[in-house]
């Protein structure tokens, strides 16, 4: 199959596109593991100290670019740096009000000459603490007067005029994600951190917290050491969740599940039922805190072959219950 149209004159198979774009990318990883590394890692820098000092990374690009530009903010943010995306025709009619003192400005041009983003560099210059760019042109106007500059050079766009642009953009993408991930390495972002900023969807739900999904209140079976069997049995039920803890003052001292209580009919028989919970109970139960993600619960649900957790604070206190259907309510699995 060949792509004939205005953009690509004479055609050029999708592959060949794929591979004039991957190409791009492969000499944009060589020079950031060599030429870009310093520049690469200057701009880390200032991203981090900018959010240290409460400020924004602010991402301006036209055209194309500015699509990409928009992509490159909305990853900034869902990785823990707050960003906003600028767009350079609207910020000369006003919308440069959003810049503050401490923000960053990254601007994406690959001619390094867009008329809109030169016309604000005054402005960006005395307004925001540093300016990044994204250029192919290492001596245009935007290159030279940015703080630090990342090459995002190719050999050739990958349509057949050679103009549209297609591997200078992806190239641009690339990069951006890169910066993103970078600083949220750098500022030690956690997968809570990301659950917290991701709460809707299928990811949001793969990063619940233990605490969105448990069993609290009274919900939570409870018996004390002295309770018969009987009325243990009666909790159990109850409750349904298949087994019941045993707590004094609030503090969690063992549990008896279902299978404890199976166990036990099986060794003692009917005098089973004359026991004490405190008699009765596994004193070394699985626990988890509510601040952990629902997925490394699942993970140890499924490592130890158990059907739940306690949720317990610093002090053994019982918060809750999670069962493994609460976790499949949830499509983790």
């Amino acid at each position: 199959m060949m792509i004939e149209d205005s953009e690509n004159p004479g055609g050029m198979t999708p592959s060949q596109l794929v591979r004039t774009e991957a190409a791009a990318l492969e000499a944009l990883a060589v020079r950031l593991d060599g030429v870009m590394a310093a520049a690469f890692d200057r701009a880390v820098e200032l991203v981090v100290r900018c959010g240290e000092g409460r400020g924004r990374v602010v991402v301006t690009g036209m055209g194309k670019s500015g699509i990409i530009a928009q992509k490159i903010a909305a990853t900034l943010s869902s990785t823990g740096s707050p960003a906003l995306f600028l767009h350079p025709a609207e910020a000369v009619h006003g919308d440069l009000g959003v810049l503050m003192p401490g923000d960053v400005v990254v601007a994406l041009s690959a001619s390094g000459e867009t008329e809109e983003i030169l016309r604000l560099l005054a402005t960006l210059k005395r307004k925001g603490d540093a300016l990044i760019s994204f250029c192919c042109d290492s001596g245009s106007t935007l290159a030279l007067a940015s703080d630090v500059v990342l090459d995002v050079g190719v050999e050739r766009e990958a349509c057949g005029m050679n103009l549209a642009p297609t591997a200078s953009t992806t190239a641009m993408l690339a990069l951006g994600d890169a910066l993103a991930i970078a600083v949220s390495l750098r500022k030690g972002f956690r997968a809570e951190d990301f659950a917290d900023l991701h709460p809707g969807g299928k990811l949001g739900k793969k990063l619940a917290l233990v605490r969105d999904l448990m069993h609290s209140g009274d919900a939570v079976p409870v018996v004390g050491t002295a309770t018969v069997m009987t009325d243990v049995i009666y909790e159990m039920s109850r409750k349904k969740l298949g087994l019941t803890t045993v707590q004094e003052d609030g503090r969690l001292l063992g549990v008896i599940s279902d299978g404890d209580l199976r166990r036990l009919l099986e060794r003692e028989g009917g005098a089973a039922l004359g026991l004490t919970a405190g008699e009765a109970m596994n004193a070394s139960p699985r626990t988890i805190t509510a601040s952990e993600l629902a997925a490394r619960a699942l993970a140890e649900l499924e490592e130890k072959k158990i059907t739940s957790l306690i949720v317990v604070d610093g002090k053994k206190h019982v918060e809750g219950v999670l069962h493994l259907h609460d976790l499949w309510g949830m499509e983790l699995i």
